[in-house]
């Protein structure tokens, strides 16, 4: 299940929706917005994209998971919109028979999604400038 919204993202829907009798392991990642990026305060963050690309790239993502790693559900949900400090910005929740192969599964996810997916993050700083980072960028 991939997903592009707009709303505030549901943790703990995320976690039923993966949750199965056939999983030992379920694990849940959430990107925040978080205040400090190196010395700068950040206020807001503003996530856009084209929905078409980034959702046919998040369901090729999903796919090549679940052709890895024996996942029983997998679960990735992306916020776009104004998000404030604190708010997830994106959720990856996977869930399998064993604990490692939903840790690497989930963490191959994100990392993967954060340079691959193409989803625009434009930073507003707290001394009033704003920049944007693309896709392969840390942060």
């Amino acid at each position: 299940m991939i997903a592009l919204t707009h709303e505030p993202i549901d943790a703990a829907a995320l976690l039923q929706r993966v949750t199965s009798p056939l999983a030992g392991a379920v694990v849940l990642f959430l990107g925040t917005v978080r205040e400090l990026t190196g010395e700068r305060r950040t206020l807001a963050l503003n996530y856009e994209c084209y929905p078409e690309m980034a959702e046919r790239k998040l369901a090729e993502l999903e796919s090549e998971a679940r052709r890895r790693w024996p996942l029983v559900e997998c679960a990735i949900v992306h916020r776009l919109g104004r998000l404030e400090l604190t708010e997830a910005s994106v959720a990856v929740a996977v869930s399998s028979a064993h604990r490692a192969d939903a840790f690497e599964a989930g963490k191959w996810l994100i990392d993967t999604l954060k340079v691959t997916v193409p989803i625009w993050k434009q930073e507003h700083w707290a001394d009033g400038a704003t920049e944007w980072v693309h896709p392969g960028a840390p942060g």
